[in-house]
């Protein structure tokens, strides 16, 4: 079953699918140390890195588990990052979302308002009854973005995974449908 990743709109910011055109500026993002900080994987240093990315995310969609979009400013085109749903079980009614922003676009609300946009897609269309999503404990900006479009964080993952060669804990959150509130257009 695919699952078509989705074109959506908000007051400043373009969701979009990826092209082969968003290869540079993904490696330029996931090869800055300073964004990747908080991820259980390095910061890429081989360009062939993004091309896999860009298949990863068709395969999610062909294999329809998830959604990953391209987030450009609306204004000017400009590349912001990503966000997506990943891990989409239309059984259980539940996803992940997870998102990575250039560090010149951090501190303008562009996470939020990117989470905001691909939630509401994922309550409204895919019917979704849960949204998960994790972040590193020393993360409290990822923290406020999922705060902000309504999570509630249920606990903490101990020493769940590898953070630059030190074990790191997550917190998990988690956003339920009858909890969801949309932002006005």
């Amino acid at each position: 079953m695919t699952l078509a990743t989705p074109t959506l709109h908000t007051a400043r910011l373009r969701l979009r699918p990826f092209t082969d055109a968003d290869a540079n500026f993904l490696f330029a993002l996931h090869g800055n140390a300073h964004v990747m900080r908080y991820w259980d994987s390095p910061p890429w240093h081989e360009r062939a890195r993004a091309a896999r990315f860009l298949a990863m995310c068709r395969k999610m969609a062909d294999e329809g588990t998830g959604a990953r979009v391209a987030i450009d400013r609306a204004s000017d085109g400009a590349f912001v990052g990503w966000c997506a749903l990943t891990e989409w079980n239309p059984d259980y009614r539940s996803a992940s979302l997870g998102y990575c922003l250039d560090e010149p676009m951090w501190g303008h609300g562009y996470a939020t308002e990117a989470a905001h946009a691909l939630l509401r897609w994922a309550f409204d269309t895919l019917d979704l009854n849960r949204v998960q999503a994790e972040a590193d404990t020393r993360n409290d900006a990822s923290a406020r973005v999922l705060e902000k479009v309504g999570f509630v964080r249920e606990g903490t993952l101990r020493e769940d995974c590898v953070v630059n060669g030190q074990v790191s804990d997550s917190w998990v959150f988690g956003l339920l449908r009858r909890e969801w509130r949309p932002f006005p257009h």
